[in-house]
């Protein structure tokens, strides 16, 4: 996957200077410098390729209507229909965002130029700049969810750890965070199991959350949270650790359809060997058929035609790939599986500070919230973005 990182660290680094424009107003220049390179932006998308490739987004799209539109039989299949409407959904949903983002850079332009007719209009022009830098930032992330399942749903299973009480209340709190978060996002829930504690909060509890994306951005989540607060169970006062564990999964469609190309398709035929009669021996009718993208090979000659020949060999072939995707699908579900650890002091992910001091800090970025009632009220994207931006080298401000 290739990320247009250097013209948006360009653009969001000493060429835009993000914290002059928060402040007040920024002086012009800036502006239209930021204006200047963010017209360069929706023209270099396409040369960025992936994520960005506009082009090739407009052409599946046009390949996916034609689909819906030529086969007769297509609503008739739920299961396969439901796939293509799904990411015809989330293509369009991609343009959509792009046409607009060209469209406020072009209102940015109109901003800038009336800015500098009269200085009433500069605090607009600010305002709109910001905007189109949090858009820009978005469309970023987005970028970095390449990974087919991170459009899955999700599951996620939150478990208290040791402590009695003081843990499952904070696992009270985690499944708090994580609805408020989902709610934020305009995401479904749906709550599938509770086990509550003993005398407050909860032992565990999993609920499934479906919307777009769902699995990229929560992903981030899975591990050991830890809790450092004065205990409102303890009557003296006393500061408790607790710890919770965040396990996210991704929502997996069990109904695998195998489609295969025929252009993929290399085609050979030869004569069958072995004793079989006259026919078998005096004809080209074995089959042998590679599967050029995978590089899977099956072949058939048991038949006395090529044409019963090739139906066997087409259905060895989608058996063989079907079991390959299954594999896939394993060694993806066994990666994330991996990620969990215990649920104990050293193997925390992340660690929320309510006393002495006020602090919320991811230890695999080092990223630091100061706001940790904002945290814990499901603003949790800060911290998402900043994982999935170190995760393949992005800098963020």
């Amino acid at each position: 996957m290739v990320l247009c990182t250097p013209l948006c660290c360009q653009i969001r680094g000493r060429s835009f200077q993000t914290n002059s424009l928060k402040e007040g107003i920024g002086p012009l220049w800036i502006l239209q410098l930021y204006l200047s390179r963010l017209r360069k932006l929706p023209s270099s998308f396409n040369a960025y390729g992936g994520f960005f490739d506009i082009a090739q987004k407009k052409q599946r799209l046009k390949d996916l209507e034609d689909q819906i539109n030529a086969d007769p039989k297509f609503w008739d299949s739920p299961q396969k229909s439901s796939g293509v409407l799904q990411e015809k959904k989330t293509i369009e949903s991609l343009l959509s965002k792009i046409d607009k983002f060209e469209q406020r850079i072009d209102d940015l332009s109109a901003a800038i130029e009336l800015a500098q007719e009269s200085s009433e209009f500069a605090d607009e022009a600010t305002k709109s700049a910001i905007s189109l830098k949090a858009e820009l930032r978005q469309l970023e992330i987005q970028s970095l969810l390449t990974d087919p399942l991170d459009r899955s749903p999700a599951l996620v299973t939150i478990n208290a750890g040791a402590g009695g009480t003081e843990s499952c209340d904070w696992a009270s709190m985690l499944l708090r965070m994580y609805l408020r978060f989902c709610e934020r996002r305009a995401w479904s829930t749906e709550l599938h199991d509770v086990q509550e504690g003993e005398e407050a909060g909860i032992k565990s509890a999993t609920f499934e959350v479906n919307g777009e994306n769902v699995f990229g951005l929560l992903k981030s989540e899975s591990g050991v949270h830890r809790l450092v607060r004065i205990s409102p169970f303890d009557s003296n006062a006393r500061r408790h650790t607790s710890f919770a564990s965040v396990f996210i999964s991704p929502v997996i469609d069990d109904a695998i359809e195998i489609v295969i190309n025929p252009a993929d398709l290399r085609v050979d035929t030869y004569r069958a060997s072995g004793a079989g009669g006259q026919h078998v021996n005096r004809t080209d009718s074995a089959i042998r058929l590679t599967h050029i993208p995978t590089g899977t090979v099956v072949q058939c000659q048991s038949q006395r035609s090529q044409h019963q020949n090739r139906d066997t060999a087409m259905k060895m072939l989608k058996s063989k790939l079907y079991e390959r995707e299954l594999d896939e699908r394993r060694k993806k579900l066994d990666e994330v599986e991996s990620q969990k650890a215990d649920i104990k002091f050293g193997s925390q992910i992340r660690s929320y500070v309510l006393h002495p001091y006020k602090l919320v800090k991811d230890h695999r970025t080092d990223f630091e919230s100061h706001e940790p009632d904002e945290i814990l009220d499901g603003n949790l994207m800060p911290f998402v973005e900043e994982f999935l931006s170190q995760k393949v080298g992005v800098a963020k401000n």
